[in-house]
């Protein structure tokens, strides 16, 4: 099949991996309400057309504390990517440099940040998720000193993990039983390209760098709820701000009254984002949150946004409603399941040739000059 666009991505992926990782990825929490929230009043924000306007010069880049990208997308942190191809993290920093776009390492990713930066001679924008043992969590933004990180992003809607029913039925959230566990090597057997890739080219098959903190043999989910940490409060960013001295950003941020709250604390940059519709379900979609968030931090910092963007168009809508660029995260881990490096590689250049047209047939030549009057009013 010849790749089109993100749903192509996602309906491959679907088909080359085993259920539980397909259900991770694309699964979300409760009845996955904000789940759909997100693509839905995505595409229910409607472009206005406009015609006869001079579009033969088209700007996609943006510069971000003097960092140019040659796109408004940063590649976000997605948790066992590992999994979904070989070194899947590296992989993806790859295509993401190749490209010129940024990559977030998750906290729970199977690469760690010294591997990332070494093996793509770049690094990563860290995602780090606050967890009980302080000594730890330290010791982790050290590493992403260490390794050269300049940026870092905190998550910030993680207290506790949403209940997400897919990965209750795969075994993901508990010890296995010993019936789960023939379900998971049952799965790995049926799909032998990615078991092949997996076990000859994945190892160490661990969380880079959580590992240090993860009993042998603890289910992802049930070292999640036992060790994220609920008393995690504004205090926090103060203690993270001593340790890294880069730029840090604020994701999940949802409501206005946090969004001026988080500029009080002086950091960089908020993600306005639900977690992908993976935490607090029947919460608002990103794109109704985003103009509130914006208004609130009045040009303070710069605003991000994720959730639900599956094409350059939905790129073009949050850079209308105030987002300086957005985060993707369902879309790359979709290419990377399906087609390993090459597919992310893709991806981002599905989403530049869409962004594109849609800027042409909008009346827009630089991306940086996005504002509502793109949008279609009511």
């Amino acid at each position: 099949m010849n790749i089109a666009n993100i749903e192509d991505y996602r309906k491959l992926c679907e088909a080359r991996l085993p259920r539980f990782l397909y259900d991770y990825i694309s699964g979300g929490s409760f009845q996955e309400n904000t789940l759909r929230a997100n693509m839905a009043e995505l595409q229910a924000t409607l472009l206005r057309q406009r015609v006869m306007v001079d579009e033969s010069h088209i700007n996609l880049s943006i510069d971000l504390w003097g960092q140019a990208m040659s796109l408004p997308i940063v590649l976000g942190p997605v948790g066992m990517a590992g999994m979904y191809s070989s070194r899947g993290e590296v992989k993806a920093a790859n295509a993401a440099k190749a490209v010129g776009v940024p990559f977030t390492l998750s906290t729970m990713g199977v690469c760690d940040v010294h591997e990332v930066a070494q093996k793509t001679g770049v690094p990563p924008w860290f995602q780090l998720y606050m967890l009980k043992d302080r000594g730890f969590v330290k010791s982790v933004i050290e590493r992403s000193v260490s390794a050269g990180s300049k940026v870092l992003v905190f998550t910030v809607d993680l207290a506790t993990p949403g209940r997400r029913y897919s990965e209750v039925h795969d075994g993901m959230e508990k010890d296995p039983t010993l019936l789960g566990m023939l379900g998971f090597v049952a799965q790995g057997v049926t799909h032998p390209r990615w078991a092949l890739d997996i076990v000859t080219k994945g190892w160490p098959l661990k969380f880079g760098t959580v590992a240090g903190a993860m009993p042998k043999g603890v289910p992802y989910g049930k070292f999640v709820h036992d060790n994220f940490d609920a008393s995690t409060n504004w205090r926090d960013i103060e203690w993270i701000r001593s340790i890294f001295p880069g730029k840090i950003i604020l994701k999940g941020i949802l409501d206005p009254e946090d969004a001026k709250r988080a500029v009080q604390t002086n950091i960089d940059g908020i993600v306005v984002s639900n977690h992908g519709g993976r935490q607090l379900d029947s919460v608002t979609s990103t794109i109704r949150a985003l103009p509130k968030v914006v208004d609130a931090v009045e040009g303070r910092v710069p605003v991000f946004m994720d959730g639900g963007i599956r094409s350059g168009l939905d790129v073009l809508k949050a850079l209308a409603l105030g987002a300086k660029a957005c985060f993707v995260g369902r879309a790359w881990a979709y290419a990377l399941g399906a087609t390993g490096e090459s597919g992310v590689r893709d991806m981002l250049d599905i989403l530049r040739e869409e962004l594109r047209v849609a800027m042409i047939l909008t009346g827009c030549s630089d991306v940086n000059r996005a504002t509502s009057d793109l949008l279609l009013k009511d």
